[in-house]
């Protein structure tokens, strides 16, 4: 700042700059945009290379009443124009949060947005029911492997070697051997009992469910499906035990109180005597009802373990004896539920599932009830 001869008129001539200083920079305040602007004027006015800083700089070039009163006014034009620009900032940043804030508004009074529930398929509701039910009896899980050996699969449940369940029309036969027996993909889930058998000691009372796998594809068969198989091996369980065991298990699950249930004769290799389970109902006008009516419909097999299969496990059957059953999920599941095709089960169709699946939280329990 250049020096006057005559203070008096000096000090008034800059004062006058200052004022035209304090309205330029007060109207470039006002009109800066937004905050990056507003910052780099502030820089410039106020910074350490600031038009006001370089102002007070040059007070110590001056006489001793120039610098006070040039002092005073410089320090009055830096809070101003500090102020000013404070003012503005907050002015400018409540005006970025109101647009900000309607860019995002949300109107309250418009519907949700759909949102895809998941859903809990109907295979996996079938077996949380009959695991259920079964467990409420004192029946445990087991599971083994779904690739197994022949020996586990078919010999130590006294199939023969020429049973057609042998035949690669029946059966997924795996390629090579191991250990000298080749390997399938287990038809049953048998095979579980067997090494549950073979690795543990009586008593047994155990269920099994799982996947398993035959050739066999159509409306009613395919060639993955689903199996839950018991088995309960003790001293003193009989024919009776299996029965009241089964029909109590019908009565629970299809909950019909009193479903009628019949036993027939018929044979399968690991049980003697072996029968089969039907359930009564009727066809009439095209309607299919589950507990009404004199007609009768299969929906397991059953039967007192075969001695010669406790044998080949190591258990002695002059001292333990037991039954064992299986039912095929799928069948149970088209049964209660009206599902009219099984293929439909694995064709992952959304829509299908969004009919006949059941909600996360529809968790099955004798207490809580297994029906929706």
């Amino acid at each position: 700042m250049r020096r006057l001869p005559v203070a008096g008129l000096g000090t008034r001539t800059e004062m006058e700059d200052l004022e035209r200083l304090r309205e330029e920079l007060t109207n470039a305040v006002a009109g800066a945009v937004d905050t990056q602007a507003l910052e780099e004027l502030r820089v410039s006015a106020l910074g350490k290379k600031g038009r006001i800083t370089g102002l007070m700089k040059g007070l110590g070039g001056m006489n001793p009443d120039d610098r006070k009163a040039m002092g005073q006014a410089l320090n009055a034009l830096k809070v101003d124009v500090a102020d000013a620009i404070e003012a503005r900032k907050t002015a400018l940043e409540d005006a970025e949060l109101d647009a900000g804030l309607e860019i995002d508004r949300i109107d309250v009074t418009l519907p949700v947005r759909p949102e895809m529930q998941g859903r809990i398929h109907p295979i996996s509701q079938t077996i949380d029911e009959i695991v259920a039910v079964l467990g409420e009896m004192g029946f445990t899980i087991a599971e083994g492997p779904d690739i197994e050996d022949d020996w586990h699969n078919f010999t130590a449940l006294n199939i023969p070697p020429d049973h057609p369940a042998r035949q690669e029309h029946d059966t997924f036969y795996l390629p090579g051997e191991q250990d000298g027996e080749r390997m399938v993909l287990r038809t049953h889930t048998s095979p579980v009992q067997i090494r549950s058998m073979q690795n543990g000691e009586p008593p047994f009372r155990l269920i099994v469910p799982g996947r398993t796998y035959r050739c066999d594809y159509d409306a009613t068969h395919s060639p993955m499906f689903h199996q839950v198989e018991g088995l309960v091996i003790d001293q003193t369980t009989h024919m009776g035990h299996l029965k009241g065991c089964l029909i109590e298990f019908c009565r629970a699950f299809f909950d019909v109180e009193d479903l009628p249930v019949r036993f027939r004769a018929s044979y399968f290799p690991f049980t003697e005597p072996s029968a089969e389970v039907d359930i009564g109902c009727t066809r009439e006008g095209g309607a299919f009802r589950i507990g009404h009516g004199d007609d009768w419909l299969e929906i397991l097999g059953c039967g007192m373990v075969n001695p010669k299969v406790l044998e080949n496990c190591g258990v002695d059957p002059e001292t333990y004896q037991g039954f064992a059953f299986g039912m095929g999920v799928e069948r149970l599941a088209m049964l209660k539920y009206g599902i009219p095709d099984l293929r439909t089960f694995y064709e992952t169709d959304l829509r299908w599932l969004k009919h006949y699946g059941f909600s996360a939280l529809d968790v099955p329990s004798i207490v809580g009830g297994l029906n929706r």
